[in-house]
């Protein structure tokens, strides 16, 4: 016979049964001191999440992300097209940070601060534990025929996941298209709004199948940060862990007895009580291992401990550990892989902050209008330009005027004597310059340009300037 363990719960995942169907998961409810840290950790991130897009900085949306106006604001900081390198640096900063955090800890950012653990087992699950009660009761009604008692209960759930769908689904919207467009949108009521009410109910419905129906199965396998595990996790990185060691001991685990030795039978601490894969949210055994299912929720190390506590056994048998310390009892410390993440991170972090200091909060472009050339003014030689004026502040510039520094000349704006750009808006239009020929010294000079709002230097930018070939 093959020494080797049993690998086959690898095959397979619980939210699928044997005839391949969908295995529903019903989780005990979980309690204890870290379910107790979780709720308030998840309720500051829910009021977080919920507000920002309704939190103002400096007049900014304090988070948003418009993808089709291409505008984006973080942490109060405005993202416009022409800082889109700087929002590349933030994304690139934000990766990094979770594979150190990763390599660290796990897979913690799961259980602890990702939206979908938070809304699912803090609102939508909490919510199910009200209406249905707890494991053994939401089994019994899932078997139960439809008499009047389950109807009313599923209905009155779906009707409430769906409530809390659109609300979520509104959040999320103003999260894309600002939340001063939401409210408008709102004031103005639906029927004026009919093509965004029609995207709204989609994300609705896209919400209430993730929550109701899709579930954990979001984070095994829709979601790639689980599979990154396997890439990221060695024996260093601390995790969610059974000690195995302890737990198995020489002749494995085995039921509670009172009044046995279970140290000189041999037999390890975990007294196969099974209450560790009936509180997990995703349907796994952690004393299996680490496996891709797992999001770090701390639900089983507060049942064992309770189960430890009742049967007169140290807790921790299921703690956070790395590999290494339950085997080797080594302590956690950084290994050189941490470090090089560290250094890249602290160097990427310092660029990001380098370039938003040096970030304008104005700025022009000025280009030669395509297919013309220059023209013979008189004395004067004529090019004509098409300007962009993008102001990132909440400041509505009214009198912009544009000088020329490095040679003489004139500019003249085509319709209008001055450029007026409105709060985090932008302007645009044709302009010429004409300069002396005979200042011209090369068929094209470069020209430095500033730009006032009344008397104050908001800008300063450069274009090219063409001329004749052939000069006396």
């Amino acid at each position: 016979m093959s020494n080797l363990p049993d690998e086959s719960f690898r095959d397979t995942i619980s939210t699928i049964n044997a005839e391949g169907k969908r295995n529903f998961i019903h989780p005990k409810k979980p309690s204890g001191p870290f379910y107790e840290k979780r709720k308030l950790l998840s309720y500051f991130l829910l009021v977080f999440l919920i507000a920002s897009p309704f939190i103002k900085v400096n007049g900014n949306q304090f988070l948003m992300f418009n993808v089709l106006e291409r505008r984006f604001s973080i942490f109060g900081f405005a993202f416009w097209p022409q800082d889109f390198h700087l929002f590349v640096i933030s994304m690139i900063v934000g990766v990094v940070g979770l594979t150190l955090f990763t390599v660290a800890f796990g897979r913690i950012f799961c259980g602890w601060f990702c939206p979908q653990t938070i809304f699912m087992e803090m609102v939508f699950r909490r919510i199910e534990y009200w209406i249905d009660g707890d494991r053994g009761a939401q089994i019994r009604l899932a078997k139960q025929k439809w008499d009047a008692e389950k109807i009313r209960k599923r209905v009155t759930k779906w009707i409430i996941f769906f409530i809390f769908s659109f609300f979520i689904a509104n959040v999320f919207l103003a999260y894309l298209i600002s939340s001063d467009e939401l409210i408008k949108m709102v004031t103005e009521g639906p029927a004026n709004n009919l093509s965004t009410l029609i995207a709204l109910l989609i994300f609705t419905g896209v919400f209430y199948f993730v929550f109701a129906w899709f579930r954990e199965q979001v984070c095994i396998i829709a979601c790639p940060y689980g599979r990154m595990q396997g890439v990221l996790l060695d024996n260093k990185s601390i995790n969610v862990a059974y000690d195995h060691v302890r737990g198995e001991s020489t002749n494995g685990r085995k039921k509670w007895r009172n009044g046995e030795d279970r140290t000189a039978a041999g037999y390890g601490d975990c007294i196969d009580c099974n209450q560790c894969v009936v509180v997990c949210p995703t349907g796994i055994d952690i004393r299996n291992g680490t496996q891709l299912e797992c999001i770090n929720c701390t639900a089983c190390i507060d049942e064992c401990d309770i189960i430890m506590d009742k049967v007169g056994l140290p807790k921790g048998l299921i703690r956070y550990a790395s590999e290494d310390e339950i085997v080797k009892k080594e302590k956690f410390k950084l290994t050189t892989r941490m470090k090089g993440y560290i250094g890249v991170l602290t160097l990427l972090i310092g660029v990001l902050i380098g370039m938003l200091f040096l970030r304008n909060d104005v700025e022009a472009n000025f280009l030669p209008m395509s297919g013309q050339l220059f023209q013979h003014n008189g004395e004067n030689i004529r090019n004509f330009y098409t300007y962009k004026v993008v102001n990132k502040t909440e400041e509505v510039f009214d009198n912009v005027t544009v000088k020329i520094v490095n040679y003489k000349g004139e500019i003249k704006l085509v319709g209008s004597p001055v450029i007026k750009v409105p709060k985090q808006g932008l302007a645009s239009g044709t302009l010429y310059i004409d300069i002396p020929e005979n200042l011209l010294k090369d068929e094209k000079v470069h020209l430095k340009l500033e730009l006032y709002n009344g008397d104050k230097l908001i800008e300063e930018t450069s274009t090219n300037f063409q001329g004749p070939r052939n000069f006396n």
